[in-house]
């Protein structure tokens, strides 16, 4: 399991894609998988793209990092996700969501302990049309 600081570090590296293939936008019910490397060429990473099969604007991205571990994760139009409700919340930005339930479109991101367990809203700064799929 990475600590907090790790997980920062890995999700802030900038990355490039790791091959010149072309990747269609998958189809509905359909998952494409991009690998890409950190601009270094030290560490690795996969793009996953994933699309829901009945309502097709579905659809979750992520980055992961050693196969298993999600870095963070942008859902859109899916069900909402419930955060864990504990003492205190463990990073402080994640306090006023401490708890909730949080509308698609969110964002999960890696934390300490809990892994992709908690969502915030997606931020309109980074993701002002996910009506836009593509």
């Amino acid at each position: 399991m990475l600590t907090q600081s790790e997980a920062d570090f890995l999700i802030g590296l900038p990355k490039i894609r790791k091959d010149d293939e072309k990747y269609p936008f998958p189809l509905g019910g359909d998952t494409m998988t991009i690998p890409v490397i950190s601009k270094n060429g030290t560490e690795s990473f996969l793009i996953d793209v994933n699309r829901g099969k009945i309502r097709l604007s579905k659809c979750t991205y992520q980055e992961r990092y050693l196969e298993p571990t999600i870095l963070i994760r942008l859902d859109v139009d899916g069900p909402p996700h419930s955060n864990p409700e504990v003492a205190s919340a463990p990073l402080p930005y994640l306090e006023p969501y401490n708890g909730q339930i949080i509308n698609c479109p969110h964002l999960h991101v890696y934390v300490e302990d809990f892994m992709d367990k908690w969502a915030i809203p997606a931020p309109l700064t980074n993701f002002s049309n996910t009506t836009n799929l593509f």
